[in-house]
């Protein structure tokens, strides 16, 4: 049996005939609308705006949002969103998924505390592929630290007066709408409030973060808030209670960032068997080396790890039973084996791994992203250590 991204997954009791529907349609897709171009949209540096109805066509925007809405809940459960972060991770250029589905973590926020009226009005052209939407809390100066976050929102009258910045945001030159993270009280994640922002709104601006290590095919901005004139009605939720919706929606984005990195590490593990078994050195093939044979057999080990862990956090969820803090510490497990198997594929590819239009070569560039994104793993760590009481 060859060693290849599909056999290198270890089997899952929960999956049946409607989930492999399910990844065959997706891989479908994937394969005839981006695959093809994947290389030449990271070179670009943005995506087509034709991608987002073909994807919320094929059922990839909507999976997870009520019906109401145009989306997909019905008949399906926690592996679905696996399946789709394993999926699109097999493209090899995470920029692609990074800016398709930014509303994942955008979205959410509206979804849960918004009121009907903000759902309406959001969720059904974003889910059509229509709009856009992201998610605004990283700031130049407190990072991702959202309880020492300094954009602020002050009452007046009917509105709020925004003032302030965000940087990294994915999705934030495209967005017509970002959930964003502002002061509205005091000091401490107690002032915190959540507020959706139309980026067509007088005093906003955008400025594009084009010169990445990674991801190049994601739009990133900073964007800015000048006296910004925000309807009372656009609160997410209630006045300094955003901490509580934000809090919400990480464990969603890392078991999604988790599914991704485990995916992109069999990315690397199917690359890197393929080139073994091909190449010739010394008279014989890559793969009867046998410090490249344990290359891969580590590989597979920290795969086969990853894969375990990530099924017990998503069992959890199934039952109701999230835990944050090993949620949290899956993300680091993934980050670390994204990391490892993709130092090891490049090793292995040699001078062709380095050269640029090839999935490992894309992947390894996309490791530092991973690993910081969606909390960092010393971030990580430490929520881990807090909830377990220490």
């Amino acid at each position: 049996m060859s060693l290849d991204f599909d056999s290198a997954r270890l089997p899952n009791p929960h999956l049946g005939e409607q989930h492999h529907a399910w990844r065959d349609q997706l891989r479908r897709f994937i394969d005839a609308e981006i695959m093809p171009h994947a290389d030449a949209w990271d070179e670009a540096g943005e995506l087509p705006m034709s991608l987002w109805p073909k994807a919320a066509e094929v059922g990839l925007l909507g999976l997870g949002y009520p019906e109401a809405y145009g989306g997909i809940t019905e008949g399906t459960d926690v592996w679905f969103s696996a399946i789709a972060a394993e999926e699109m991770a097999r493209i090899g250029a995470g920029g692609v998924n990074a800016s398709l589905m930014i509303h994942s973590i955008g979205l959410p926020p509206v979804i849960h505390w918004g009121s009907e009226a903000m759902k309406q009005a959001v969720a059904s052209p974003v889910l059509a592929g229509h709009k856009h939407i992201a998610l605004g809390i990283t700031e130049p100066g407190a990072g991702s630290d959202v309880a020492n976050l300094a954009t602020t929102a002050v009452r007046d009258g009917d509105h709020y007066i925004v003032n302030g910045s965000k940087t990294y945001i994915t999705g934030g030159m495209r967005a017509n709408w970002v959930s964003t993270a502002v002061r509205t009280g005091g000091e401490g994640a107690g002032g915190v409030s959540m507020l959706l922002i139309p980026t067509d709104a007088e005093g906003f601006s955008r400025t594009a973060l084009a010169r990445k290590q990674g991801w190049w095919a994601s739009d990133t901005a900073t964007l800015y808030f000048d006296n910004v004139r925000v309807p009372a009605d656009q609160l997410i939720g209630q006045e300094n209670q955003g901490f509580r919706v934000i809090m919400t929606n990480f464990n969603g984005e890392r078991m999604g960032m988790s599914a991704s990195m485990e995916a992109q590490a069999r990315v690397c593990l199917e690359e890197a068997v393929a080139w073994a078994t091909e190449r010739r050195t010394f008279g014989k093939r890559l793969a009867d080396h046998q410090v490249i044979r344990h290359k891969i057999a580590q590989m597979k080990q920290k795969i086969n790890a990853t894969q375990a862990y990530l099924r017990l956090c998503y069992e959890s969820i199934a039952a109701g039973q999230p835990n944050p803090g090993d949620i949290a510490m899956l993300k680091v497990q993934a980050s670390e084996t994204l990391e490892f198997c993709a130092r090891e594929a490049m090793q292995i590819l040699g001078g062709i791994g380095y050269m640029r239009g090839n999935r490992v070569e894309r992947i390894y560039r996309e490791v530092r992203v991973n690993a910081i994104g969606g909390g960092s793993e010393e971030i990580m760590r430490d929520l881990a250590a807090r909830q377990y009481g220490l």
